[in-house]
Protein backbone atom coordinates (compact mmCIF):
# COMPACT_ATOMS: atom_id res chain seq x y z
CA UNK A 1 0.00 0.00 0.00
CA UNK A 2 1.44 3.56 -0.88
CA UNK A 3 2.41 6.14 1.76
CA UNK A 4 -0.51 8.27 0.37
CA UNK A 5 -3.55 6.36 0.15
CA UNK A 6 -5.68 3.56 1.64
CA UNK A 7 -7.77 0.91 0.26
CA UNK A 8 -11.02 3.70 1.71
CA UNK A 9 -9.55 6.97 -0.32
CA UNK A 10 -8.66 8.57 3.38
CA UNK A 11 -5.00 10.46 4.41
CA UNK A 12 -3.77 7.15 6.32
CA UNK A 13 -1.84 7.91 9.71
CA UNK A 14 0.53 5.73 10.41
CA UNK A 15 0.78 5.24 13.96
CA UNK A 16 3.45 3.20 16.19
CA UNK A 17 2.52 2.46 19.53
CA UNK A 18 3.88 0.62 22.43
CA UNK A 19 1.11 -0.82 24.03
CA UNK A 20 2.71 -0.53 27.58
CA UNK A 21 2.97 3.09 27.44
CA UNK A 22 0.45 5.63 29.20
CA UNK A 23 1.38 8.75 27.02
CA UNK A 24 1.04 6.63 23.82
CA UNK A 25 -2.45 5.47 25.02
CA UNK A 26 -3.38 8.54 25.43
CA UNK A 27 -2.34 9.96 21.94
CA UNK A 28 -3.40 6.57 20.82
CA UNK A 29 -7.23 7.68 21.78
CA UNK A 30 -6.84 11.46 20.72
CA UNK A 31 -5.95 10.35 17.26
CA UNK A 32 -8.90 7.88 17.33
CA UNK A 33 -10.91 11.13 17.86
CA UNK A 34 -9.56 12.70 14.82
CA UNK A 35 -10.53 10.09 12.58
CA UNK A 36 -14.41 11.34 13.22
CA UNK A 37 -13.87 15.02 12.23
CA UNK A 38 -11.20 14.61 9.82
CA UNK A 39 -10.77 12.67 6.53
CA UNK A 40 -8.01 10.28 8.37
CA UNK A 41 -7.38 6.42 8.48
CA UNK A 42 -5.41 4.93 11.14
CA UNK A 43 -2.71 2.10 10.54
CA UNK A 44 -1.44 0.80 13.60
CA UNK A 45 2.10 -0.77 13.69
CA UNK A 46 4.32 -1.96 16.93
CA UNK A 47 7.30 -0.20 18.35
CA UNK A 48 8.86 -1.41 21.62
CA UNK A 49 10.48 0.71 24.47
CA UNK A 50 12.40 -2.43 25.71
CA UNK A 51 13.91 -2.68 21.71
CA UNK A 52 14.43 1.31 22.44
CA UNK A 53 16.84 0.82 25.01
CA UNK A 54 18.54 -2.09 25.39
CA UNK A 55 22.08 -1.03 24.63
CA UNK A 56 21.56 1.70 27.23
CA UNK A 57 20.10 0.23 30.28
CA UNK A 58 23.36 0.54 32.42
CA UNK A 59 22.29 4.22 32.36
CA UNK A 60 18.23 4.21 32.76
CA UNK A 61 17.08 4.26 36.36
CA UNK A 62 16.77 0.99 38.36
CA UNK A 63 13.07 1.18 37.74
CA UNK A 64 12.75 2.05 34.46
CA UNK A 65 15.34 -0.32 33.90
CA UNK A 66 13.29 -3.34 35.63
CA UNK A 67 10.16 -2.09 33.64
CA UNK A 68 11.60 -2.83 30.50
CA UNK A 69 13.14 -5.68 31.42
CA UNK A 70 10.14 -7.91 33.28
CA UNK A 71 7.18 -6.20 32.06
CA UNK A 72 7.95 -4.37 28.01
CA UNK A 73 8.46 -7.34 26.03
CA UNK A 74 5.84 -9.87 26.85
CA UNK A 75 2.97 -7.46 25.42
CA UNK A 76 4.90 -6.34 22.53
CA UNK A 77 6.01 -10.02 21.77
CA UNK A 78 1.90 -10.68 22.20
CA UNK A 79 1.10 -7.65 20.15
CA UNK A 80 3.72 -9.11 16.76
CA UNK A 81 2.67 -12.52 17.06
CA UNK A 82 -1.26 -11.30 16.50
CA UNK A 83 -0.37 -9.45 13.94
CA UNK A 84 2.00 -12.37 11.73
CA UNK A 85 -0.56 -14.77 12.44
CA UNK A 86 -3.89 -13.20 12.33
CA UNK A 87 -2.55 -9.64 10.22
CA UNK A 88 -2.52 -6.06 10.76
CA UNK A 89 -6.72 -5.62 11.17
CA UNK A 90 -6.28 -7.47 14.32
CA UNK A 91 -3.21 -4.79 15.83
CA UNK A 92 -6.20 -1.85 16.19
CA UNK A 93 -8.91 -3.82 18.54
CA UNK A 94 -5.73 -5.36 20.30
CA UNK A 95 -4.54 -2.36 21.23
CA UNK A 96 -7.71 -0.86 22.21
CA UNK A 97 -8.33 -4.37 24.42
CA UNK A 98 -4.93 -4.15 25.85
CA UNK A 99 -4.63 -0.43 26.29
CA UNK A 100 -7.99 -0.61 28.12
CA UNK A 101 -7.20 -3.17 30.69
CA UNK A 102 -3.35 -2.06 31.42
CA UNK A 103 -4.49 1.83 31.78
CA UNK A 104 -8.16 2.64 31.83
CA UNK A 105 -8.68 -0.04 34.49
CA UNK A 106 -5.72 -0.10 36.08
CA UNK A 107 -4.83 -4.05 35.81
CA UNK A 108 -1.05 -3.16 34.79
CA UNK A 109 1.04 -5.29 31.97
CA UNK A 110 0.13 -8.67 33.78
CA UNK A 111 -0.01 -11.96 31.83
CA UNK A 112 -3.51 -11.97 33.36
CA UNK A 113 -4.39 -8.80 31.51
CA UNK A 114 -2.85 -9.50 28.60
CA UNK A 115 -5.25 -12.99 28.15
CA UNK A 116 -7.99 -11.32 28.99
CA UNK A 117 -7.49 -8.31 25.89
CA UNK A 118 -6.84 -11.39 23.29
CA UNK A 119 -10.23 -12.39 24.34
CA UNK A 120 -11.83 -8.95 24.46
CA UNK A 121 -10.40 -8.61 20.85
CA UNK A 122 -11.90 -12.10 19.36
CA UNK A 123 -8.22 -13.58 19.23
CA UNK A 124 -6.81 -17.02 20.29
CA UNK A 125 -6.19 -17.45 23.79
CA UNK A 126 -3.08 -19.41 22.93
CA UNK A 127 -1.78 -16.42 21.22
CA UNK A 128 -0.47 -15.70 25.11
CA UNK A 129 2.46 -18.53 24.93
CA UNK A 130 4.23 -15.94 23.03
CA UNK A 131 4.53 -13.56 26.21
CA UNK A 132 7.34 -15.23 27.61
CA UNK A 133 8.99 -16.44 24.17
CA UNK A 134 12.35 -15.40 25.10
CA UNK A 135 13.54 -17.11 21.58
CA UNK A 136 11.40 -14.93 20.53
CA UNK A 137 9.55 -16.54 16.79
CA UNK A 138 8.88 -12.91 15.40
CA UNK A 139 11.87 -10.97 16.98
CA UNK A 140 12.86 -9.65 13.53
CA UNK A 141 9.40 -8.68 12.48
CA UNK A 142 9.08 -6.85 15.42
CA UNK A 143 12.77 -5.20 15.36
CA UNK A 144 11.83 -4.18 11.87
CA UNK A 145 8.46 -3.20 12.67
CA UNK A 146 9.98 -0.73 15.01
CA UNK A 147 13.00 0.13 13.08
CA UNK A 148 10.18 1.75 10.37
CA UNK A 149 8.92 3.90 12.92
CA UNK A 150 11.57 5.21 14.74
CA UNK A 151 14.31 5.61 12.02
CA UNK A 152 11.38 8.51 10.53
CA UNK A 153 11.94 10.29 13.54
CA UNK A 154 15.62 9.46 15.18
CA UNK A 155 16.27 7.63 18.24
CA UNK A 156 16.20 10.05 21.00
CA UNK A 157 12.24 10.40 20.93
CA UNK A 158 10.28 7.35 22.39
CA UNK A 159 6.29 5.92 21.65
CA UNK A 160 3.89 6.99 19.77
CA UNK A 161 5.40 7.71 16.28
CA UNK A 162 3.42 9.48 13.66
CA UNK A 163 3.84 9.70 10.09
CA UNK A 164 1.36 11.44 7.41
CA UNK A 165 1.86 12.18 3.69
CA UNK A 166 3.55 15.60 3.54
CA UNK A 167 2.34 17.99 0.53
CA UNK A 168 5.39 16.50 -1.48
CA UNK A 169 3.64 12.94 -0.96
CA UNK A 170 6.63 12.18 1.15
CA UNK A 171 5.98 10.94 4.97
CA UNK A 172 6.06 13.68 8.04
CA UNK A 173 6.76 12.25 11.16
CA UNK A 174 6.96 12.93 14.82
CA UNK A 175 7.08 11.88 18.37
CA UNK A 176 3.83 12.69 20.31
CA UNK A 177 1.89 14.73 20.73
CA UNK A 178 2.04 14.14 24.41
CA UNK A 179 -1.04 14.89 25.92
CA UNK A 180 -3.44 14.80 28.43
CA UNK A 181 -6.31 14.27 28.79
CA UNK A 182 -6.86 13.15 25.53
CA UNK A 183 -9.24 16.15 23.51
CA UNK A 184 -12.18 15.73 22.19
CA UNK A 185 -13.91 17.20 19.34
CA UNK A 186 -13.07 20.51 18.10
CA UNK A 187 -10.29 20.33 20.48
CA UNK A 188 -9.23 17.17 18.74
CA UNK A 189 -9.65 18.81 15.74
CA UNK A 190 -7.64 21.71 16.51
CA UNK A 191 -4.65 19.87 18.01
CA UNK A 192 -4.03 17.67 14.95
CA UNK A 193 -4.49 21.01 12.30
CA UNK A 194 -1.46 22.83 14.94
CA UNK A 195 0.93 19.64 15.31
CA UNK A 196 0.52 18.66 11.26
CA UNK A 197 1.20 22.55 10.99
CA UNK A 198 4.20 22.62 13.01
CA UNK A 199 5.79 19.17 11.83
CA UNK A 200 5.49 20.61 7.90
CA UNK A 201 7.71 23.41 8.54
CA UNK A 202 11.32 22.28 7.52
CA UNK A 203 13.74 22.30 9.58
CA UNK A 204 10.97 22.52 12.96
CA UNK A 205 12.15 20.16 15.82
CA UNK A 206 10.44 20.54 19.39
CA UNK A 207 8.14 22.18 21.32
CA UNK A 208 8.16 21.22 25.32
CA UNK A 209 7.16 22.13 28.24
CA UNK A 210 7.28 20.31 31.87
CA UNK A 211 4.57 17.94 32.71
CA UNK A 212 2.60 18.89 35.48
CA UNK A 213 -0.01 16.38 35.47
CA UNK A 214 0.38 12.73 34.75
CA UNK A 215 -2.03 10.57 32.29
CA UNK A 216 -5.54 11.23 32.90
CA UNK A 217 -7.86 8.15 31.78
CA UNK A 218 -10.94 9.74 32.86
CA UNK A 219 -12.61 10.63 29.40
CA UNK A 220 -11.49 7.47 27.64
Amino acid sequence: MSETATTSGKTPVDFWFDPLCPWAWMTSRWVLEVEKVRDIEVRWHIMSLAVLNEDKLDTLPAEYRDMLETKAWKPARVVTAAWQKHGADVLGPLYTALGTRFHNNGEGPTTEAIAGALADAGLPADLIDYADQEDFEFDAELRASHKEGIDKVGQEVGTPVIAVPGADGRQIAFFGPVVTPAPKGDDAAKLWDGTLAVASIPGFYEIKRTRTAGPDFSNL
